[in-house]
Formats: structure tokens, C-alpha cells, sequence
């Protein structure tokens, strides 16, 4: 029982995805290469990263947080669903589940104020470019990020407090495979108007104001092409759009399940999957298979372990 919030509940129980075996076998096998892919793909840009001095420029120290939020991310939800679908009975203590909820929250909200700050990046990097390296300075970066940090803290501290502090009492089932917010708190024994509103505020608002950042800042850099076209704004173009379906991926799913309260549209788990589980794993494949410097920087990491 969690201290504080009268709760008789001190477990729930997940359904997953499935409840017939063979479908369950058949998710582990392919969530398991999944997250595997996610585990190696995004620590291979890391490495490459942080030990090629060619990418030494901001747009890359931002795809390396990046590349670590998204492990981050896909660690919250992956290894327990993994378990789970080789377990019979699929239960989580609440404490357990409180903390899964302010961990997926605090990487989500973060990656989703880094992929703004990478938009801004963009920007500056084709429309100011005689000011791009006094506006995105190493500092400016590293403050960039801790404020990504912060706000995905502060986001998830929100969600979390709502949530610990509701008095559940029964029923204890959750029609998913992890734990989160719309679902857990139409568990609770209160009315819960007013705290799905400040809820869907919270993550809904954040979702769409960060979505519509980014649109405009695409638009101006379509504007900028247009006007002056190069073959350096070309390619920059070429990383906005990789940029841009990563950002679809995992906004349009948030934006369609937390902008409203949670009662009044059903909650489709398959939907959950779009941002928990695929949208980490589009990061080292788009990066990667689209961007030449970091491909030859990974293959000279590779020449040289063969070494």
C-alpha cells in the first residue's frame, strides 16, 4: 500500500497484449530483437559520436542525448513486458507501477522538448548560419538539455503526485502491458473530472504545443530552401525530414491519447506501441541508414575493434 493515499489496492494486473500462448511466444521473440536493436543501435551512435571528432557539431551532441533518452525510454517498458509475457499471472506492485509511470514520463516529455530543441537547431543552422555557432554553442547545448531534463522531471513529477495520492479500492486490472496514467487512474475510487482536465493539460497542451513548434519551424526552413537554395541546405533538408517522421511517430500518438480526458474516448493499447516501443527504435535506423558521416564513423569504429 503506498503511504499517504488510503489505497487498498497494492498490486495490479496487467493483461498484455494477448492471453493465448502462442501469440504470447511469438510477441516475446519479436519485442526481444526489438529492444535489442533499440539497446545496439542507439549505444552504436553513442560510441560513434562521442569518439569521432568530425561529429563534434551540435546537431550530433543532440542526437547522442537523444540516442540515450530513447534507451532510457524503451528500458521503462520493454524488460518488464518481455517477463511478463512469459509469465502466467502478470501483476505489478503499486509502488512499482507508480515508478514505471514517472520514468516513462520524464524520458517522454524529455525527448519530446530534445526533438524541439534539435528543430531550433535546424533552424538556426540553415536560416542564421553566420550565427550558428554563437547561438548553438557548446554551453548553450548543455543548458538546452538540462532544461530538457528539467521539464520532462517537472512533467512527470505532476503525473506522478495525481496519481500516487488517488484512493484506489478496486477493481485492480489494467488493460495493457505497462502501466500509465489514463488507464491506471479510471481505477481510482474518486470522481476524477477535475484531475483528468489538469492531466490532460499537462501532458495533452505539452504534446500539441511542442508539435506545433516544430511544424513551424519546419515551415520557415521550407521557406529559407526555397529562397536560397544550396546543396548544403539541401541535405540539411534530408535531416529535417528523418527529423520530422521520428517526430510524427511519437506526437501524433501522444497528442491523439492525452488531449482530452481519458474517459471519454476508449484507450487502444496497440496505439501505446507506436511511442514505447517503435518510436525508439526509428532513431538508429533513420540516423544511421540516412546519414553518411555517422555511417562512416561506424565503420571506422568497426575497423578499428577488428583491429
Amino acid at each position: 500500500m503506498a503511504p499517504g493515499n488510503f489505497s487498498q489496492v497494492t498490486e495490479f494486473i496487467l493483461l498484455g497484449l494477448s492471453d493465448r500462448r502462442e501469440l504470447q511466444i511469438l510477441f516475446f521473440t519479436f519485442f526481444f530483437l526489438t529492444y535489442t536493436t533499440v539497446l545496439l543501435g542507439n549505444l552504436l551512435i553513442i560510441v560513434a559520436v562521442r569518439t569521432d571528432p568530425k561529429l563534434s557539431s551540435p546537431m550530433y551532441f543532440l542526437l547522442c542525448n537523444l540516442a540515450f533518452i530513447d534507451i532510457c525510454c524503451s528500458s521503462v517498458i520493454s524488460p518488464r513486458m518481455l517477463v511478463d509475457l512469459l509469465s502466467q499471472r502478470k501483476t505489478i506492485a503499486f509502488e512499482d507501477c507508480i515508478a514505471q509511470m514517472f520514468f516513462l514520463h520524464v524520458a517522454g516529455a524529455s525527448e519530446m522538448f530534445l526533438l524541439t530543441v534539435m528543430a531550433y537547431d535546424r533552424y538556426t543552422a540553415i536560416c542564421k548560419p553566420l550565427h550558428y555557432t554563437t547561438i548553438m554553442s557548446r554551453q548553450v547545448c548543455w543548458a538546452l538539455v538540462s532544461a530538457c531534463w528539467a521539464g520532462g522531471f517537472l512533467h512527470s513529477a505532476v503525473h506522478t503526485l495525481l496519481t500516487a495520492w488517488l484512493p484506489f479500492c478496486g477493481p485492480n486490472t489494467i488493460n495493457n502491458y505497462f502501466c500509465d496514467v489514463p488507464l491506471v487512474i479510471q481505477l481510482a475510487c474518486t470522481d476524477l473530472y477535475g484531475t483528468e482536465w489538469l492531466m490532460a493539460s499537462n501532458s495533452g497542451l505539452i504534446s500539441l504545443v511542442c508539435f506545433l513548434v516544430l511544424v513551424t519551424s519546419y515551415m520557415l526552413i521550407l521557406v529559407t530552401i526555397r529562397i536560397r537554395y544550396t546543396e548544403g541546405n539541401w541535405k540539411a533538408l534530408s535531416t529535417c525530414a528523418s527529423h520530422m517522421v521520428v517526430v510524427t511517430f511519437l506526437f501524433a500518438p501522444c497528442i491523439f491519447i492525452y488531449l482530452h480526458p481519458f474517459s471519454t474516448f476508449p484507450f487502444d493499447k496497440h496505439i501505446c506501441m507506436i511511442y514505447t516501443i517503435f518510436s525508439p527504435l526509428l532513431n538508429p535506423l533513420i540516423y544511421t541508414l540516412r546519414n553518411k558521416e555517422v555511417k562512416a564513423s561506424m565503420w571506422k569504429l568497426w575497423k578499428r575493434c577488428r583491429v
